[in-house]
């Protein structure tokens, strides 16, 4: 069977930690920051994880499953 191949694009927005958990951006903090509140903005740049059941998905387009 052959390798598989790598998605590219998700490996840019994703980095998966040592136990296997997914660390991803937050949606909506791109631009017309204008408009969100402090709070808003302070929450939206942390990391957040991937939903458990969306994981194997994307460890698989990883690669790593």
């Amino acid at each position: 069977m052959p390798k598989l191949k790598t998605n590219k694009g998700l490996a840019k927005r994703v980095k998966v930690s040592s136990n296997g958990k997914i660390k991803r951006r937050k949606a909506f903090a791109g631009h017309l920051m204008s408009g969100k509140t402090g709070d808003r903005k302070r929450r939206l740049k942390r990391t957040a994880l991937v939903s458990k059941g969306f994981t194997r998905t994307l460890l698989r387009a990883l690669g790593k499953a």
